[in-house]
């Protein structure tokens, strides 16, 4: 099913990357991936739109903390999963509050994937509707006299 919905992935690992991408991709999505923290900055706060990111924010050129505190500073916010490792982040409570986090594992990818439609559904309820919910309501003949 298209959602034309584009996520961004990023990873410093190259095949987590390629993995992502190839299941989010059956899912339908459209999918830009990076490895950089100035390339997550780039496209988030870029003219393309977004409508999800995808982050281990363990990037090669930034410091965690720091890119996740970035993110929450855009307007308007981009819903973000934070894709990572649990032992990570448990010295920062904070940062599970304010962002989604899906451990990282053997099975992770189907919660990402339903954590990920979820979100989705919620930030942008339009792309989501069916064609019945896109169709006008249906009233009452207006040429009819009577």
């Amino acid at each position: 099913m298209k959602h034309h919905c584009t996520i961004l992935i990023a990873d410093r690992n190259p095949h987590v990357r390629a993995f992502l991408k190839r299941e989010m991709t059956t899912e339908g999505y459209q999918i830009r991936l990076v490895n950089t923290g100035r390339e997550v900055l780039k496209w988030v706060f870029g003219p393309d739109p977004l409508h999800l990111l995808i982050i281990d924010p363990d990037l090669p050129d930034v410091e965690e903390l720091e890119i996740l505190k970035k993110l929450e500073n855009r307007i308007p916010a981009l819903p973000t999963i934070v894709h990572s490792f649990t032992s990570d982040y448990t010295r920062y409570p904070e940062i599970l509050d304010t962002l989604v986090f899906v451990e990282k594992g053997g099975k992770s990818i189907e919660r990402l994937i339903s954590v990920a439609a979820e979100m989705l559904k919620k930030s942008n309820p339009r792309l989501f509707k069916t064609a019945d919910e896109k169709r006008p309501p249906q009233g009452e003949d207006l040429n009819e006299t009577g």
